[in-house]
Parts: structure tokens; C-alpha cells; sequence
């Protein structure tokens, strides 16, 4: 599978495997909102740009993350049920981008999770 692939997408996936190995359940939610931002700020890029495969490709990593992060939540009530509402928003958000792509909402969504990471990492 590997050798399908470039050398540098075959060390950043050894890169990104080696992370999550080595990971906390806080660090692996650190993680997923690193993945998360970075794919919706080049999705951004590639639609000034006009490029829909990377654009595509972008939006695909971004909806992994969200589904991570939502896959992570445990229980329904409090914090879990806004966290689980917070993460649903964001999903339809990327999902109706795929259809029909509007950068606005989608550095929103970016600033929104800029935000929360800083947060989280208590900047």
C-alpha cells in the first residue's frame, strides 16, 4: 500500500501513526483538531486556487476528523451532548461544502476549532 503512494505522504502517514501510538485520549483529541484545521484551511486554499481534487481530498480528511472526535464523546448529557452537537454542526457543515463549497462558512468552522484548540491547550 505504501509503495502506491509518494515517499513524502508514505513518512508523514509513519509520522501521524507513530502520534497516535504514542497518544493519551486528551492528545489524540489535541490531534484530530490539528487534523481538523489544517485540512479545512487547505480546502480554503484549494477552492481559491481552483483545485477540486486537492479541495475534495481536504474536505475527506476533515469529515475523519470530525467523525473521530465524535466517535470519542461517551455519554449523552452535559458537556458529551453538547460536544456531540457541536461535532454534528461541523459534519453537516463540511458535508454541504462537498455539495456545494462556500469558503466563508468553512474558515468559520476553521476559526471556531483555532479557537477551542487554543483553549484546550490553554493559550
Amino acid at each position: 500500500m505504501l509503495a502506491l503512494r509518494s515517499p513524502q505522504e508514505a513518512y508523514r502517514r509513519v509520522e501521524f501513526d507513530a502520534r497516535v501510538a504514542a497518544s493519551r485520549p486528551a492528545d489524540l483529541v489535541h490531534l484530530c483538531i490539528e487534523h481538523l484545521i489544517g485540512a479545512l484551511g487547505t480546502a480554503v486554499h484549494a477552492a481559491a486556487a481552483g483545485d477540486n481534487q486537492l479541495k475534495s481530498k481536504s474536505l475527506t480528511t476533515a469529515l475523519t476528523a470530525v467523525t473521530a472526535l465524535q466517535l470519542g464523546v461517551s455519554g449523552e448529557d452535559g458537556v458529551a451532548g453538547a460536544l456531540r452537537h457541536m461535532y454534528e454542526a461541523a459534519r453537516r457543515t463540511i458535508l454541504d461544502s462537498a455539495m456545494q463549497f462556500d469558503s466563508r462558512r468553512i474558515d468559520t468552522l476553521r476559526t471556531d476549532f483555532l479557537e477551542i484548540g487554543a483553549a484546550l491547550r490553554g493559550s
